[in-house]
């Protein structure tokens, strides 16, 4: 369930999922975690030519990458990842889906035993757009990139980037890498603090290693 509304053309790849792709070695065994349409694993298949395997929610995105020829299951990231052994995949990746599961610390976990790195991409629920449209309009933000109304989002953990970084460290994940993008996945070139990309990144790609 890859909740990232962002719009392509025909052919054209995504700016968070090339990113994403960035940090994947070659030929690494890969279990992607909220797959989707498989957009992103069949990027990686093609790009970095690695061993992958998904596990999607909804059974229409499962038919989905299974039409890409896609190695990917109906599976819930809050129930079904304590099925897999420690240390099974080389990465493990959750795109754009960790506001989406019921228990985010607990999912990311085990991403982290499942894992020998993990990456993740989240929107950053801080953004200064989030921020006017409550002090202002005094109602929960609606944006191009986070288009629900608050009765029907289906993000139900709303979370800034600093607090994904805190969650890091109840963790113990040492964070190797992150990267500030702008709605379209475009990357912030600015070295700043981690209170300037909390206010002016939309999201950011995380890789993570305990």
């Amino acid at each position: 369930m890859n909740l990232a509304p962002m719009q392509t053309r025909p052919g054209e790849v995504r700016g968070d999922h090339k990113v994403v792709a960035e940090l994947v070695p070659q030929g690494a065994r890969v279990l992607d975690i909220g797959s989707g349409d498989g957009e992103l694993l069949d990027l990686l298949v093609r790009e970095r030519n690695v061993d992958g395997r998904g596990i999607e929610l909804s059974q229409d995105g499962v038919n989905r990458c299974v039409a890409r020829g896609l190695s990917v299951i109906q599976g819930d990231a809050d129930m079904d990842l304590t099925d897999y052994p420690d240390r099974a995949f080389d990465v493990a990746i959750l795109s754009q889906t960790l506001q989406a599961t019921r228990a985010p610390k607990e999912v990311m976990s085990e991403l982290l035993r499942i894992g020998k790195q993990v990456v993740v991409s989240l929107p950053n629920f801080a953004h200064w757009r989030n921020r006017a449209q409550l002090l202002f309009r005094g109602r929960m933000p609606v944006t191009k990139y986070l288009p629900y109304e608050w009765y029907d989002t289906p993000n139900i953990h709303f979370c800034s980037l600093r607090d994904f970084v805190e969650l890091c460290r109840e963790l113990d994940a040492d964070v190797e890498k992150a990267i500030a993008l702008s709605a379209r996945g475009n990357k912030i070139p600015v070295n700043a603090p981690w209170w300037v990309w909390n206010i002016v990144a939309e999201q950011a790609v995380f890789l993570l290693k305990r």
